[in-house]
């Protein structure tokens, strides 16, 4: 069975994420998409609503779980017998720092790899930062998240 991780804040999930999800969902048996939990960092949202939000926007999927985990992902991955990392691209600005954080990744556990897909043309602009700053503006950010993120703003 092929399990890959796909970390992340996801502070809030986006139709970015999900796209990106969906597609992983056709090559890997199981995905569990774990939620970060990162104490330096001010989250929007809870972890707890964060994984509500991830699960209530993947129960149409069976091959996703989401849990979250406060430690290095490749640890946890080891746990899970998972034995590949999901990332996104979005623009060459996510190269540099995704290249530092594999390479990270790979230094801790080189048995696990990193898997890249490239955002869709009509989802590069979208970030979790960019949806609460229009958001905030009163834009319509529904096309743009799913219904349970809508429901939580």
């Amino acid at each position: 069975m092929k399990v890959a991780i796909y970390p992340g804040s996801f502070d809030p999930i986006t139709n970015g994420h999900l796209d990106i999800l969906k597609r992983a969902a056709r090559i890997f048996d199981k995905i569990i998409v774990l939620v970060a939990i990162n104490p330096g960092k001010q989250s929007r949202f809870s972890t707890k609503d964060r994984v509500e939000m991830i699960k209530e926007a993947t129960q149409d999927m069976p091959n996703i779980e989401v849990d979250s985990f406060d430690g290095l992902t490749v640890q946890y991955a080891k746990q899970k017998g998972a034995t590949h990392l999901i990332r996104g691209l979005r623009a060459v600005s996510d190269f540099e720092y995704e290249f530092r954080l594999a390479s990270a990744n790979e230094f801790a556990n080189a048995s696990i790899d990193m898997v890249f897909f490239m955002a869709r043309g009509d989802k590069t602009f979208i970030s979790s930062s960019a949806i609460i700053e229009l958001h905030k503006s009163g834009v319509d950010i529904s096309p743009l998240v799913p219904e349970s993120v809508i429901k939580r703003l």
